[in-house]
């Protein structure tokens, strides 16, 4: 299921719980739904947070450990 229609889904269930409520296997593909749609944020954010390259240039500390005063 892409994340569109995921996310389709889960307002879809969303619109019926605020007007009639949920039975209980609406409860439970709701509660799996959101779990699918976290973890495909999770995956995401770990995938950016791989992808950042820390730089530390020796050469270009500013005041290299001395402080003005």
């Amino acid at each position: 299921m892409d994340i569109d229609s995921l996310v389709a889904r889960i307002n879809e269930l969303a619109r019926k719980q605020k007007s009639s409520g949920l039975s209980e296997e609406e409860l439970a593909e709701r509660a799996e739904l959101r779990e699918i749609y976290l973890s495909n944020i999770r995956s995401n954010f770990r995938q950016q947070l791989d992808t950042i390259e820390i730089v530390d240039d020796e050469n270009d500390k500013g005041h290299q450990g001395k402080l003005k005063h």
